[in-house]
């Protein structure tokens, strides 16, 4: 198990003058020195805003990200994340994430209060069309996604942002190696579910009593762990691999529904300060097992919105033909902030369309965090009616 991240959530002004950001400077420069000394590691500091329609007064949503990043980075933070939530800023999003290097953007397509938001629906899938074409290989939608019900407080990036209480600060996991060895070998689910609960809880003991002491050197308030499981693109680190180690069969058969479903549930046994997802996360290009069962057809676009339903973040990291157009990502987007108003869940999508893949073609990334899988191909009913709303 490794720390992707500690996320710190802060609210900022426009001027970027905020004493929480030098309390969050702080927190990075204990963490890091700390960290060398931890069993965990530290790959990444990150920090996420407020929604940036609440933060705006004179500058354009472009003058203040640059400004952002140039603060955030200045305090040794390695990535930054802002919320789209408004329509006076919906246009931005491309500019946004081509512009500036390291800050990544989401953009709230539906909220359980409001329902669907089809204006901000039809942006994401201009964004989504727009940053595909922005570059040879489509990866600029790497630090872009559209957002269903997703609270504030999540430390996994794009969909950070900070909500009412801040500053404070949680941990994001690279974990998929604690399911991979718990399900192992484990004579019976009971084996399987006793074995993986006492190892997260094992795991979040100690991280939570980090959490605690980070808390007491910066004076930044300690929000907890979301123990999401996120993988690595090799076989033992891959939520994949855990799953057929758990029933035996290859992801994306039957019983994979199942699966996903029991290590949702095993993690909500589990004690331990939560924050975030907490949940099954199933990025597609970042999983060495799925990335391979995708070449043999095992599953779906649809298959990956039914696992949704019953743990996970929605549609993460998938490849897409680059000739996907605006119409049938946005159908897509509308399936998937459905399925998140109807069962108040959060989910979210990061699509990957990519510049000369066709449908069926295997992707040719040369990127240490991306596994190479099978790109899916989608179309909307030419009838559909979304984009004429």
């Amino acid at each position: 198990m490794k720390l992707r991240s500690i996320t710190v959530f802060i609210h900022a002004d426009e001027s970027l003058k905020t004493p929480a950001l030098d309390r969050a400077a702080e927190l990075v420069r204990v963490a890091r020195a700390d960290a060398s000394h931890t069993e965990f590691g530290l790959q990444t500091t990150r920090i996420a805003a407020q929604p940036l329609h609440q933060i705006l007064r004179a500058r354009s949503a472009l003058e203040f990200s640059r400004a952002f990043e140039t603060a955030y980075r200045a305090r040794g933070f390695d990535y930054g994340a802002l919320l789209l939530a408004s329509p006076q800023v919906y246009a931005d999003a491309p500019a946004l994430v081509t512009n500036v290097e390291t800050l990544f953007v989401s953009l709230a397509i539906a909220s359980q209060a409001e329902g669907i938001d089809f204006d901000a629906l039809r942006a994401a899938a201009h964004a989504i069309h727009t940053l595909a074409h922005a570059s040879d290989d489509g990866l600029y939608n790497f630090r872009f996604a559209a957002s269903a019900n997703v609270p504030s407080g999540i430390p996994y990036f794009p969909t950070a942002y900070a909500g009412a209480e801040t500053p404070c600060f949680a941990f994001a996991l690279e974990a998929a190696d604690v399911a991979v060895d718990a399900f192992t070998d484990a004579p019976t689910l009971r084996d399987a579910q006793t074995r993986f609960v006492n190892a997260v809880e094992t795991h979040a003991a100690r991280l939570d009593a980090w959490g605690a002491h980070l808390q007491a050197q910066s004076g930044v308030r300690y929000a907890g762990i979301d123990f999401s499981m996120a993988p690595y693109p090799n076989e033992n680190t891959s939520l994949a691999t855990a799953l057929e180690r758990l029933t035996g069969a290859r992801f994306g058969a039957r019983g994979t529904l199942f699966a996903a479903s029991f290590v949702t549930d095993a993690l909500r046994r589990a004690k331990f300060t939560r924050a975030g997802f907490s949940s099954l996360m199933l990025p597609l290009l970042e999983d060495w097992t799925m990335a391979r069962r995708s070449y043999e057809n095992l599953f779906s676009l649809d298959s990956l919105l039914l696992y949704s339903t019953v743990c996970g973040t929605g549609l993460d990291t998938i490849p897409l033909a680059g000739d996907t157009d605006e119409r049938a990502l946005g159908a897509l987007l509308l399936d998937l902030a459905a399925l998140a108003v109807k069962l108040n869940k959060p989910l979210t999508a990061r699509l990957v369309p990519i510049p000369g893949v066709s449908a069926g073609a295997s992707t040719q990334f040369q990127f240490e965090y991306f596994a190479n899988a099978r790109a899916f191909g989608i179309q909307a009913d030419a009838r559909m009616k979304l984009f004429e709303m």
